[in-house]
Order: structure tokens, then C-alpha cells, then sequence
């Protein structure tokens, strides 16, 4: 938060600059301040105040133009002190809702809708973080024949998220083998996280009862093989709305951009201190945990699911992004989602 004591004309001035920054991309001058939001001041006074704004480091003037945009910090003075919050209309709720009815409730369609519902309703990029997986709890394993030594693995959790991976087997296992196997897994592991499955069959492998029980030893190691290495998942929509605002013009700068979302582990990694604290969270440029985000902005909440599990939702777009109707969007939506994912 930007620590500064600003009189009521300052206040009024830095906020008719920052939207009409926000509206147009263009430096804002100061009679079209003075006109277009009929303050009672004439143009020098106007320039004055400006002028102090840009000492104090609010506003800076670009290129030689006579007008001024907002910096990154005039930005954090506008959105913790002077953004006034719009409401999200009854039509926007109706088809957000509208859209979720279509998608069903499996969790990943979920939140794949989620982030093209965020980047729809903003003009802005849409990102969804999946709850780790391995916080999930245990609902059920199958196994399925594919071939002579080759074993599809289907892990299922209590919130509806699925995991598949093939494995290679040592021997042939016949379709019975493998459903006894999934039955004594099933029953050994139920009402387990998934973290607390990977001690668990760890634990069943060293015990004395198991080792001279082939076929359940042999159902324990397709297990832990079956056990995802991804922890989460990132769902994005809307990259391209990015490179409509001006701003971002330079190709250079669209391909680190680009080069950025397509490194999920890393977004993950970095967006993860997002997740450390509850309602919305706004990181104003430099702010951001990317430094290819230099020159954006990023709006997240945090969601929950079933279990109590979190995720993390949120849009991202230019600095001179609209606060005012972005926040609620973020905020609405990640109250729906969790609704939606903790309802039975």
C-alpha cells in the first residue's frame, strides 16, 4: 500500500487521470481534465496539481508530451484508496451461472470454463490454478488391460479430478488379476489424501503380510507407479486478448509474454505465494511474480473445493487494466466456484 497523505483536489485530480488513462491508453492532459470531469478549476491549477503528483511519483510524464499517465505506484493509490467498485449486473451473474449449467461438475471442466468465463467477462487473459492433487483425498483406483503388458491406470479424487497414466508391466496381469488388485487398493487406501496414499503403500510394501502375497505386492507397485508427478494444473484462456491493448505492441515483448504462460510448472511455482492469504489479491507491475510481467497486472482469489482443498483463480492484463469492474469479476466468480465445487 502507498503510504500518502493526498488533499481531496489531489485525490479527485489522480483519479480522473487514471481512468481516463484507463479508457483511452493515451497522457492525459490537463484541460481534458479539467473539461471532462467539470471540476470547478481552471487549467493552471490543474497543471500544478499534476505536477506535484508527479514529485511525489504518481504520475510521470512520457516522451515530451504535455500530458501525464499514472506509474506503477499511482496505479497502488489508485486501487487501495480512490477505485470505486462496480457491481456485477444481474446479467453478467445470469450468465456466468448460464455458463456453469452447460459445463456439469467435473472439476476440470470446471475450471477450464472458469478461466474462458474470467478472460470473457474482463477482455482480459482468464488463469486457473488447479488444487494440488496430492490434497486431494483418495476416492478410487481402476486398472485397465491394453495390451499384453500394458496397464492403464486410472487414479480418481473425492473432488471429481482424474489422473490416467500407462505403465509398462513386467508380466501379463488378466482382467481379474487386475480388478482384485484395484479392490485391495481401494479398500486399504479409501479416506486417504493422496499425499498420506504415498506413505501408505510405502507402509503396505514393507509389511510382513504382503510380501508373500505376490499379487498384492504387485498391485502396490502399479500403484505407487500410478501416482501422479504432477502436483497442479494451469488453465488459461484469452492469451491473445493481451497484444488488443496497445501497450503491447512489440513482438519482443509478446513472445516473452507468450513464453511465460506456456511454462505451467513456473506459473504455478511462482503464483503459489497467491495462495498464502485469502479474498482478492492485486500485483500492480513490478509487483507481479513474473518479471515478464513487467507492465501488467494480475487479480487473483483463492477457491475452494470439496475437501478444503485451494485452488487459485484470477486475470491478468495491462496495468491500465479497469480495476473497478475486473476485481468483482475475480471475486463473484471464485465465490461461485467454490459454491459450486463444495456443494453435494
Amino acid at each position: 500500500m502507498v503510504d500518502l497523505t493526498l488533499s481531496q483536489r489531489s485525490r479527485q485530480i489522480l483519479e480522473a487521470i487514471v481512468e481516463d488513462y484507463i479508457a483511452t491508453a493515451e497522457p492525459v492532459g490537463s484541460s481534458a481534465v479539467a473539461k471532462r470531469h467539470a471540476m470547478s478549476l481552471s487549467s493552471a491549477t490543474v497543471r500544478n496539481v499534476m505536477a506535484s503528483l508527479e514529485e511525489l511519483g504518481l504520475l510521470t510524464s512520457p516522451h515530451t508530451s504535455a500530458g501525464r499517465v499514472p506509474t506503477e505506484k499511482g496505479f497502488r493509490f489508485y486501487v487501495d484508496s480512490l477505485v470505486a467498485l462496480r457491481q456485477i449486473s444481474p446479467q453478467e451473474k445470469k450468465e456466468i451461472l448460464r455458463r456453469y449449467r452447460e459445463t456439469g461438475t467435473n472439476l476440470t471442466d470446471v475450471l477450464r470454463e472458469t478461466s474462458r468465463t474470467l478472460s470473457s467477462l474482463s477482455n482480459y487473459t482468464g488463469l486457473v490454478v488447479a488444487p494440488r492433487f496430492t490434497s486431494c483425498l483418495f476416492r478410487h483406483m481402476e486398472f485397465v488391460k491394453l495390451g499384453s503388458r500394458k496397464v492403464l491406470a486410472i487414479l480418481v479424487s473425492c473432488n471429481g479430478a482424474v489422473q490416467n497414466r500407462i505403465i509398462e508391466t513386467e508380466q501379463e496381469f488378466s482382467n481379474d488379476d487386475l480388478v482384485k488388485m484395484a479392490n485391495y487398493l481401494n479398500s486399504v487406501l479409501e479416506g486417504l489424501t493422496i499425499d498420506q496414499v504415498r506413505q501408505k503403500i510405502l507402509a503396505e510394501m514393507q509389511s510382513e503380510k504382503n510380501r508373500y502375497d505376490q499379487l498384492l505386492n504387485k498391485a502396490l507397485s502399479l500403484s505407487q507407479q500410478a501416482l501422479p508427478d504432477v502436483e497442479q494444473d494451469v488453465y488459461i484462456a484469452g492469451q491473445s486478448r493481451i497484444f488488443d491493448q496497445p501497450e503491447f505492441a512489440d513482438l519482443s515483448k509478446m513472445r516473452e509474454i507468450f513464453a511465460a504462460f506456456e511454462e505451467k510448472g513456473r506459473l504455478v511455482e511462482l503464483l503459489g505465494r497467491c495462495m498464502q492469504a485469502d479474498g482478492v489479491q492485486i500485483f500492480i507491475g513490478a509487483e507481479t511474480p513474473l518479471k515478464e510481467m513487467a507492465g501488467m497486472s494480475l487479480i487473483t482469489s483463492t477457491y475452494l473445493t470439496g475437501n478444503d482443498t485451494i485452488g487459485l483463480l484470477g486475470v491478468v492484463g495491462p496495468t491500465r487494466m479497469g480495476y473497478s469492474s475486473v476485481i468483482p469479476i475475480v471475486d463473484y466468480t471464485a465465490r461461485l466456484v467454490s459454491q459450486l465445487l463444495t456443494t453435494d
